[in-house]
């Protein structure tokens, strides 16, 4: 299996499955699951994971992206 990088931004699409970190989360590392709606990282990679926006609105660093 490929294993999908969330610091690297070619790796995420918009409508991708993704876990990320909710800043307020960055201490315990509780991960949040949701469809990236927008990618707001303009960097094509990020030592702490690409930030991105979910469809409901949540913002954080994607830790995982979960493959179809």
């Amino acid at each position: 299996m490929d294993n999908l990088d969330g610091t690297k931004r070619k790796n995420i699409k918009v409508g991708d499955l993704v876990e990320i970190v909710l800043k307020k989360h960055q201490r315990t590392g509780e991960l949040t699951e949701g469809i990236v709606k927008r990618i707001l990282t303009n960097a094509p990679n990020h030592p702490h994971g690409i930030k991105v926006m979910l469809k409901l609105g949540e913002v954080g660093r994607v830790k995982n992206i979960i493959p179809e």
